[in-house]
């Protein structure tokens, strides 16, 4: 493979102790049969020398070398804050996110390049996301965004099937291996950094939907997800951030019929999670999650007026893009997240 095979793509692999995963993560970017012509690894302040020892190696890799660099913050930014730092450096107008613990095969790129200029009204593609390890188990195949202001990704834990071999458009893509235009980011504002972790893909998605774009997801851009491998494992930190969010995003982003419409499914939902978390000895966790949030609204109302002052879709238009099933499809899942 020689410089010639190269894109106009920057990918952005954004590190917090994960260990041995950030270079097998990077031996897979080496390994593509169209490489990116910048790779940048922005580490949020890793304690276990995984940004270093990923550092030297890279020095090593003909393929790697001449375009990846490291940026070494110092601190934890966050998911959000640190990818919007990367994508500030970025030139090209296509920019790839990849999560340490997020292995591509070599086709992963060349499929979500392809996607890209197939469907010039799509600002987000996702790829078929593989459980590590159980090769016929899907981590997920997109975003799926409920009325009630839940998200998961579609099919997670669920075996393949030939549905998910057929490209189509999903609500959002999920992150951790996903491909978008920076000029689309740029314009809605890229990631909400008061996020920090969990959800701010749905959100970012979200506001993409409404200004006009699509997102899609590519069953041949193919990675092998460990699941929780990249973030923090700390029960109570994933309870307070992922509650705490769902009402930012849902907050900031549905129309005000719908919202209005929802808000009873959203509170609902919110008591019904209240009892779950209380059985797992998380209700003081939720609790303050949700006080955060409340105490956060005003701040997040003249976030809404700007999404909703730019929003160019229907009501009708979102309305169609959001789940209504009572019931969401389970499978055997290898994580309890």
């Amino acid at each position: 493979m020689s410089d010639s095979d190269s894109a106009r793509v920057s990918v952005i692999v954004v590190n917090y102790n994960s260990g041995v995963y950030l270079q097998r993560c990077l031996a897979c970017l080496a390994a593509q049969s169209i490489l990116p012509d910048k790779i940048l690894v922005v580490d949020n302040g890793s304690s276990d020398g995984s940004a270093s020892a990923a550092e030297r190696m890279a020095k090593q890799d003909s393929h790697l070398a001449p375009r990846i660099s490291f940026d070494m913050v110092g601190e934890n930014l966050g998911f959000a804050a640190a990818n919007n730092r990367a994508v500030a450096t970025c030139e090209s107008e296509l920019v790839a996110l990849l999560n340490p613990d997020a292995f591509p095969e070599p086709g992963w790129l060349a499929a979500l390049l392809a996607a890209a200029h197939a469907h010039p009204d799509a600002a987000a593609f996702g790829s078929r996301q593989m459980l590590d390890g159980t090769p016929d188990l899907l981590d997920g195949v997109g975003d799926v965004y409920h009325i009630s202001g839940l998200s998961w990704r579609a099919g997670h834990g669920c075996p393949l099937t030939p549905a998910d071999a057929l490209d189509r458009e999903i609500f959002s893509p999920c992150a951790a291996a996903a491909l978008y235009r920076r000029g689309a980011l740029n314009e809605v504002g890229g990631f909400d950094e008061d996020f920090f972790c969990y959800l701010e893909d749905v959100d970012l998605g979200f506001r993409l939907r409404l200004a006009g774009y699509q997102c899609r997801y590519v069953s041949g851009a193919v990675v092998w997800h460990v699941v929780g491998g990249s973030v923090s494992t700390n029960a109570d930190f994933a309870a307070y951030y992922g509650q705490r969010n769902l009402v930012f995003c849902f907050f900031k982003n549905m129309p005000a019929l719908l919202f209005l419409g929802f808000l009873p499914a959203h509170l609902s939902q919110t008591i019904v999670t209240s009892a779950i978390y209380a059985t797992r000895g998380q209700f003081h966790t939720l609790l303050k999650a949700k006080w955060h949030a409340l105490t956060a609204l005003p701040h997040c109302w003249q976030k809404r007026r700007k999404v909703q002052s730019q929003r160019r879709v229907s009501t009708a238009a979102v309305w169609r893009m959001l789940d209504k099933s009572l019931r969401r499809r389970r499978c055997w899942r290898r994580s309890p997240s």
